[in-house]
């Protein structure tokens, strides 16, 4: 078991749970008639009457309300009060406040796509926070949400405007400033905090040992288990423990016991992992081992199967000899575990949506997210419980852990944010500044035979063209048209941008063809080239021109596996800032400091590497 200092409310917990086991259902249902009320020094200190906040609380509720606190539902509208088909499609309610009313749920996790539409700008964010708090600590025992949202940087960016853009964890592994990364989580940290949001579902602890995995890619620090493990454990210190608890969010390291090497998308299926468990241990392990040294609030589990750990074939989710065995037991990890999206494929293979809670429980697992159907959950707990199959011990093990991350995290005692300040705390320039010097280090230049880099002064006009994200909520990043920009703003060129989407058709490559015979250099932007016919094809028809072109990797590194060009950069990112440092990088301002985070194989041998870990070009 791993040694380390355990939090005094990671401590609290374990003992406070051996007296409340003793407590009769009898005796917790007449307390639960009784107020709950506490002074704001009480709450501050989290003890009345020798019994602290979280004791008092779960001594108080009914089965029903700690059942509903195991759940974080995904609710539909961008106020508090608005009434949403979607509430009523998926819950039978109207609004977002009826939802929390309803089912007594111990969580809301924001989106802003799929018709959730919960996000506009930082003010109603924070609008919407307050208004959901206030519906939760109307109802006793007056127990405030956890408010969670998937903010982990490059493309998992559910807020994308107004705040202060981040590189995604792969373009902070290619800088190797674990300073900075601790930087930026604090200041994510920080501003999610002002909007009444207080758990990042991050930092992903996956390794992205697979260059096929279609689901982590850049998401992950690195293919390297000992780099991510620093990044992981500095993420974990700048969500957790910078500033003072007012700017302070909750952090889950996800998706143990490790997505990285997965080659199919657990959205749409049941991964199996096919590694050793002595592989495992090498490969996958160590970030959650330092998440876990840390003092990590929450753990998220993968929808994932991994024979050598389990081999009944359960997604690890579900899996006790994985989430007990492995997690609470050896790693000693007494926080709270949080699965997957349950309305993911990858653990609905097996069991139905009533069934599914019920073994999540068995395995170790104390909080479930965005059930498919939250009354079936619901209702598939209370039943096992009333059959015996679960005991009333085992749900208060997880409530406790809940209450007591509500309470250490200061939920309890500024459950309401100043909707007035939002705007001076959110996306402020000072923030901006800092992550945009984090994200400079991150370009690596891969190749440059043509000596094409910095821009030479005759490169006059320039032609960017490539790769841009389709319109979709929140991601209203054009990389395409940033870069045309930044470069305008860098450089002296007349710079034409010419998007070419996601996949050119043949009368795009014409247009674009034909723009580059007026262009001293062509930047093409390229994204995903293993699966993308057209994109290659695009490449190949601008080499075969007699116009230079500089090929831009804006996602996961490995596209020059796929595509012969003399010039190759990549930036394991799309968004403005990263855009904005490729700029700094081609027009000269900056020397290139990124190192490749993983290793680059041909496309057309795999076993090859073309561009080894730690490679990068510089001048």
């Amino acid at each position: 078991m791993t040694t380390r200092r355990a939090r005094p409310w990671k401590a609290r917990a374990t003992a406070a749970l051996v007296g409340l086991l003793a407590v009769t259902t009898g005796v917790a249902s007449a307390q639960a008639q009784q107020s709950t009320s506490t002074t704001d020094a009480e709450v501050a200190s989290g003890r009345k009457g020798g019994q602290s906040w979280p004791e008092r609380t779960l001594r108080s509720m009914t089965l029903e309300q700690k059942v509903g606190q195991l759940f974080v539902a995904d609710v539909w509208g961008r106020s508090a009060d608005e009434a949403h088909p979607g509430n009523q499609k998926k819950y039978g309610v109207d609004t977002p406040s009826d939802v929390v009313r309803k089912y007594h749920v111990g969580g809301v996790i924001y989106f802003n796509h799929g018709g959730t539409d919960n996000i506009e700008t930082p003010r109603q964010v924070a609008r919407l926070s307050n208004g959901l708090q206030r519906t939760a600590l109307r109802a006793e025992p007056r127990i405030p949400l956890i408010i969670a949202v998937d903010q982990e940087g490059g493309r998992v960016t559910r807020i994308a405007e107004h705040v202060t853009e981040y590189p995604s964890a792969m373009a902070l592994g290619a800088s190797r400033d674990v300073e900075g990364a601790r930087a930026a989580a604090a200041i994510s940290a920080a501003e999610l905090r002002a909007m009444g949001i207080t758990q990042d579902f991050a930092p992903v602890a996956d390794v992205n040992s697979n260059p096929l995995n279609p689901v982590i890619g850049s998401r992950s620090f690195s293919s390297d288990a000992e780099l991510a493990g620093e990044f992981v454990a500095a993420q974990v210190d700048g969500y957790e423990n910078s500033g003072p608890a007012a700017k302070r969010v909750s952090a889950a390291a996800k998706h143990f016991p490790g997505h990285g090497d997965a080659k199919d998308d657990s959205h749409v299926g049941l991964p199996v992992i096919d590694r050793s468990e002595e592989d495992w241990r090498t490969h996958d392990l160590p970030p959650f081992r330092k998440a876990v040294e840390a003092d990590i609030d929450a753990i998220m589990t993968a929808h994932i199967s991994v024979p050598s750990l389990d081999p009944s074939g359960d997604p690890a989710t579900l899996s006790k000899p994985i989430m007990t065995g492995l997690l609470r037991e050896e790693l000693g990890y007494d926080g709270v575990v949080v699965t997957d999206s349950l309305g993911m494929a990858g653990v609905r293979e097996m069991y139905s949506d009533a069934e599914i809670p019920v073994r999540a429980l068995e395995a170790g697992v104390d909080q479930m997210l965005m059930p498919p159907d939250l009354d079936a959950a619901i209702g598939g707990v209370l039943d096992a419980v009333r059959s015996g199959r679960l005991t009333e011990q085992r749900i208060d093990e997880s409530v406790l852990r809940i209450l007591e991350l509500k309470h250490e995290r200061g939920i309890v005692a500024r459950p309401i944010v100043n909707e007035r300040r939002v705007d001076d705390l959110v996306g402020t320039r000072k923030n901006r500044e800092a992550v945009q010097r984090i994200t400079d280090r991150s370009t690596t230049v891969l190749r440059d035979d043509a000596g094409l880099l910095p821009l030479a002064s005759h490169a006059r006009k320039v032609l960017v063209t490539g790769w841009n994200r389709p319109n979709y909520p929140g991601y209203a990043a054009e990389p395409v048209d940033a870069l045309a920009r930044a470069l305008s703003e860098h450089t002296d060129a007349e710079v034409e941008a010419i998007s070419t989407g996601t996949a050119p058709d043949p009368a795009t490559i014409d247009e674009v063809a034909t723009a580059s015979g007026d262009a001293d250099v062509v930047i093409v932007l390229t994204n995903g080239l293993r699966g993308s016919a057209a994109q290659r094809q695009l490449v190949e028809r601008l080499t075969s021109t007699d116009t230079p072109v500089i090929a831009v990797a804006v996602q996961e590194p490995y596209d020059p596996g796929h595509a012969d060009v003399p010039t190759w950069i990549a930036t394991y990112d799309w968004r403005d800032v990263t855009m904005t440092s490729l700029a700094k990088v081609l027009a000269g301002e900056r020397s290139p400091e990124g190192k490749l985070p993983v290793a680059v194989p041909s496309g057309a041998d795999p076993a090859q590497t073309l561009y080894p870990f730690g490679h990068g070009l510089t001048w």
